[in-house]
């Protein structure tokens, strides 16, 4: 058991985003952070947003990755690549191979469904490849995800579970070992109680094409809390005022997978809200650290 972060959950309602803006990091504040370049910019297929950034540790050996996954409510506007390249740097440091993904939204020409997952998945499998240039320990495979970025990172996880028939369905997906949850909406249904509140608009809805009673299928197959049990270690952190999943949502989502029989844990960071997990130098780094390394591999 990580002892490092033990919080109360908080019994009863969803924490609002008061003051939100004032006490808490932003978006831009994210941006801004400094971060090392990349060692390699790669591209995994023919549109300008199918690419991703590779960062490597020093010292020998094969090193375990960690594929981190932007968020920004599935939509062009929100974030891009940059919103986790602090987080990304920071976890080369800590001795992972870092594969910041780039991919399109839904309000991008192919994005959505099925493109938007398409698009994570043969990111993810493309580290095949790249392993044949790199010194990538393909047995290590990790998913980091950031809000949206964490619902993608949990259905990468289990698409291995996807029917074949599916329109997200590959053969052959590259195994994850571990998901790493950040302010994540695991339950895509539930979310769109708020996704305006949240998110500006019906960004759930735009991502599948429709709502749970018009595309149920879809739901079955993009949702997490609906793919479960994933079969893979699941760590979801959530911030005390984080607006977009509260740590009441989050613990209902691993209560489900619990239920389900995957290994499934959350931790509540204190005093800290949605953009506080992509910051080096905030307060929730140290749990991020330890949750990244423990799932890694990493002593």
């Amino acid at each position: 058991m990580m002892r490092w972060l033990l919080m109360a959950i908080v019994a009863g309602g969803i924490l609002t985003p008061v003051g939100w803006g004032d006490a808490f990091l932003g978006a831009d504040d994210i941006n801004a952070l400094p971060s090392a370049p990349a060692d390699a910019r790669v591209v995994y297929g023919p549109e300008p947003d199918q690419f991703g950034e590779l960062r490597l540790p020093r010292g020998g050996g094969l090193h375990p990755v960690a594929v981190v996954i932007h968020g920004g409510c599935w939509v062009e506007s929100y974030a891009d690549f940059h919103n986790t390249a602090a987080l990304a740097d920071a976890l080369r440091r800590e001795g992972m191979a870092t594969w910041n993904i780039e991919y399109r939204r839904s309000d991008e020409r192919g994005g959505g469904w099925p493109g938007t997952f398409l698009d994570v998945a043969h990111a993810i499998d493309a580290l095949r490849a790249l392993a044949e240039k790199y010194p990538l320990d393909l047995t290590r495979v990790i998913a980091i995800g950031h809000s949206a970025g964490g619902q993608l990172a949990l259905w990468a996880a289990g698409r291995h579970r996807l029917p074949a028939g599916s329109a997200v369905f590959l053969r052959h997906p590259l195994p994850i070992s571990g998901v790493l949850a950040l302010g994540t909406p695991g339950d895509l249904a539930s979310f769109r109680r708020k996704e305006t509140d949240v998110c500006g608009g019906p960004v759930v809805t735009d991502l599948l094409g429709g709502g749970p009673s018009m595309v149920p299928e879809r739901y079955a197959q993009a949702s997490p809390i609906e793919m479960l049990p994933l079969g893979v270690p699941q760590i979801l952190l959530t911030a005390s005022a984080d607006f977009v999943e509260s740590p009441v949502e989050g613990a209902a989502y691993v209560a489900a997978a619990r239920k389900a029989g995957d290994s499934a844990r959350q931790f509540v960071i204190p005093d800290a809200g949605h953009f506080e997990y992509l910051s080096p130098s905030s307060g929730a780094w140290p749990a991020v650290r330890q949750a990244a390394r423990e799932l890694a591999g990493l002593p």
